[in-house]
């Protein structure tokens, strides 16, 4: 197995490229070694926690584990359905044919929950979850189209083979056709802020745990000194907003859970995605870091707007403190510190930014038409894309392609289309943020199938 100290030296020697800027582009082979290399963290395998502990990672996105007590085991997550935990199951009972006493669910996420019956059957096995449990999403269900739409992006769901990676932490293809389908309701619905029991010989403490969910908890067992933390903690800076959209993630609550879970010093820490990480320094270390970093980034956040700054000023100012940037639980694999401060800012004081000049901004198509003419004109504008383009300048690309876009029947709309697809793709090359890059490269992918379809109708849609 690869050791923690290891993975730093190979982080650390490839990020001497990165921490030089604030967002998560570098060159496209960095990138893609980068990715690969933490694709490692989700390889298939049984991890052997202590002897009485077994976690199974890379069976599906999540992880599940399993813990052995004098006349049965008790499982923790049971990932996305069935035939996931099944084979899960089966690898993980070559160190026990112990009948299954108890289920925990540390929070209500489908790749958590949804395996269930893989590991009880036909039988009534008592199932652990907080009271509120359901509450994972935190959006109206009446946006359920834009979040599949969205949601397939950010995992890549459907990129072409060649195009994959991964998605920050868990592998490109799981199995998800039977998702849901093996769920179990929960049995037992934890109201206290702490709660204690014995099964199978085995003593668990279940804490309240509020962060990427309002009903998260987290699993402390005191005589293995091993602590469960669902998905507060993995090996990756936490995605305090979701570009699939998300409500509000309350930030603090998260920073608290986290250190709240350090202050056990356990000698192990199990997280919901990733490998875990063994050894009392190493687990206490990460624990103390992923909170303080969090915390950070909402501090400097707040310290930001206070001083009048913007979102769009702010997701290009703040960073995490040095001594935690180079940390490999921290690398923006899945969550990015850009995105974190917009949704700080808006979770905490809505969309307008203070400057009356964005109080009422002009509609996109209007604002086109201004910046055409200041280019000289629809040629000019199309000009100034095609040179950011030679410049390799590709955000730029994408504003100005979207101008274009909006300008209609006055511009090429497949040539913007085209060089916009073009930019997306380039700007996925250098990503290092799995659900950056496959939303990029998904995004390009759909205006590709659109033009092909739109060429059929000699009539170019604006997307």
């Amino acid at each position: 197995m690869e050791t923690l100290t290891i993975r730093c030296l190979s982080y650390i020697l490839l990020l001497t490229a990165v921490t030089a800027t604030a967002d998560t582009q570098v060159e496209p082979d960095v990138a893609l070694e980068m990715l690969n290399n933490q694709a490692k963290q989700f390889q298939r395998r049984i991890v052997r926690v202590t002897n009485n502990v077994y976690t199974a990672v890379g069976f599906h996105g999540a992880n599940t584990s399993m813990i052995i007590g004098d006349d049965g085991v008790i499982i923790v997550d049971t990932l996305m359905g069935p035939t996931s935990a099944a084979t899960a199951l089966k690898a993980l009972r070559a160190f026990s044919d112990k009948p299954v006493k108890a289920v925990i669910y540390t929070h209500s996420h489908g790749d958590h929950t949804g395996g269930t019956r893989a590991f009880t059957g036909d039988k009534d096995i008592a199932v652990y979850a907080l009271a509120g449990f359901g509450t994972e999403h935190g959006t109206d269900p009446a946006l359920n189209p834009i979040m599949m739409r969205r949601g397939a992006r950010q995992f890549g769901r459907r990129l072409l083979p060649a195009q994959m990676t991964n998605r920050g932490l868990a592998p490109a293809n799981t199995y998800d056709r039977d998702r849901g389908t093996g769920f179990v309701e929960p049995t037992v619905l934890i109201n206290d802020d702490v709660f204690k029991k014995g099964i199978a010989g085995v003593r668990f403490e279940i804490y309240r745990g509020p962060g990427e969910t309002d009903d998260a908890l987290f699993v402390w067992l005191p005589d293995e000194r091993v602590l469960f933390t669902g998905d507060n903690f993995y090996s990756a800076f936490p995605n305090l907003y979701a570009i699939r959209g998300t409500g509000y993630r309350n930030v603090l609550n998260w920073s608290d859970s986290v250190a709240h879970m350090a202050t056990f010093e356990p000698d192990a820490v199990v997280p919901g995605h990733t490998m875990p990480i063994l050894g009392q320094k190493n687990a206490t270390t990460a624990l103390r870091d992923y909170s303080e970093a969090i915390r950070s980034v909402y501090d400097q956040t707040v310290a930001g707007i206070n001083a009048g700054k913007s979102p769009d000023v702010l997701a290009h100012e703040v960073e995490l403190p040095e001594h935690l940037r180079n940390k490999p639980y921290l690398i923006e694999f899945y969550g990015s510190v850009a995105h974190a401060t917009r949704a700080i800012y808006a979770g905490l004081l809505g969309w307008y930014d203070g400057n009356p000049t964005t109080l009422s901004p002009l509609h996109p198509e209007q604002e086109a038409k201004r910046v055409a003419k200041l280019a000289g004109g629809v040629a000019g504008l199309s000009e100034a894309m095609q040179r950011a383009m030679d410049d390799e300048d590709y955000q730029w690309v994408l504003k100005l392609a979207d101008h274009l876009q909006w300008l209609g029947g006055d511009a090429d709309q497949e040539l913007a289309l085209l060089t916009k697809i073009q930019a997306l793709r380039e700007l996925a090359a250098r990503e290092y943020n799995a659900p950056n890059r496959n939303y990029y490269l998904s995004y390009a992918n759909e205006l590709e199938l659109n033009i092909d379809r739109s060429a059929t109708k000699e009539d170019m849609q604006q997307q």
